[in-house]
């Protein structure tokens, strides 16, 4: 189910649920008939960068629990 945001329309109270698609839930607060809004878009992710640092440095640390057993060093 995906996350989608809402206003009761009855206490004004915004909130984010998880909900079917065709449902509308009543509000937690005052079970009051709530409004589906508009959500903001996520940023592009930047995964790739974070993943590629947090491996850096889990290699300059020595841990390699991470990494594939192809990528592993060879110890000698």
């Amino acid at each position: 189910m995906p996350l989608y945001d809402f206003r009761c329309n009855t206490c004004n109270k915004t909130l984010e649920m998880l909900a079917k698609a065709d449902s509308t839930p009543c509000c937690p607060e005052c079970s009051g008939t709530m409004e589906r809004l508009l959500s903001c878009p996520a940023p592009p992710g930047q995964s790739a960068g974070i993943i590629a640092s947090a491996r850096a440095q889990a290699a300059r640390e020595g841990h390699f629990s991470n990494y594939k057993s192809s990528e592993r060093p060879r110890s000698k």
